[in-house]
């Protein structure tokens, strides 16, 4: 009988055996505590629809205006990309760039490896890159701020309130379902489901490799 696989506590590196866990249950480690994983069922199916919402919201966020404000009978709106052009265009490019990583190119990084990811091991593949979009995604999820700026976009649009008009965009909605959705996408994702399909596809896929070598050599 074979010896169930070791895993390592991320916090004080203790070496213990796996058990099986009820569903829903989480596995700690002995000596610190901490949750090391759990089981799940139906995370790459969670998972993926999320992010496909979360895209169709990005996607929405970014092409209707967050807010418009009517001042003197003149009425202004904008987008995040447009509030970006604007800054760059008044020579904040730093300012411009900061915005422009951290509220569309992070969360865009992530959704695209969450995606990358997902959607093959959904259709019984493995994707070519597994690992790298599997380190890439936490690192976008840790550099996205977009409930950062909405945040000092609510703030700014209540002052505002004094002076002007402000009636909120579609925009702006679309984005609080956003930050929702992606902290949604955190909680479903469990990457031991992740990397145990991937295991179970590529197992198959050598078994199939081999039977076609076999009969190949048996008609040779």
């Amino acid at each position: 009988m074979p010896a169930a696989p070791l895993i390592a506590c991320p916090e004080c590196d203790l070496l213990q055996y796996e058990t099986p866990l009820p569903r829903g249950r989480f596995a700690c480690c002995h000596r610190c505590g901490i949750a090391l994983y759990r089981r799940t069922t139906g995370s790459i199916d969670r998972s993926l629809a999320l992010t496909i919402a979360a895209i169709a919201l990005m996607v929405i966020a970014n092409s209707l205006p967050i807010a418009s404000i009517e001042v003197r009978g003149e009425t202004i709106e904008t987008t995040l990309l447009g509030a970006v052009h604007v800054l760059y265009r008044e020579n904040r490019e730093l300012v411009a760039a900061l915005v422009f990583a951290t509220t569309v190119a992070a969360p865009v990084l992530e959704l695209g490896s969450m995606l990358y990811m997902l959607l093959p091991l959904r259709l019984g593949r493995v994707p070519a890159h597994l690992s790298l979009a599997f380190r890439l995604a936490p690192v976008a999820r840790e550099w996205g701020l977009i409930d950062v700026f909405m945040l000092g976009v609510v703030v700014s649009l209540i002052k505002l309130g004094n002076l002007a008009d402000v009636v909120l965009g579609p925009a702006l909605w679309s984005f609080g379902v956003l930050i929702l959705t992606l902290t949604a996408i955190g909680v479903f994702f469990n990457p031991r489901e992740i990397w145990s399909d991937a295991a179970t596809y590529q197992s198959v896929r050598h078994r199939r490799l081999r039977r076609q070598r076999r009969f190949v050599e048996s008609l040779s």
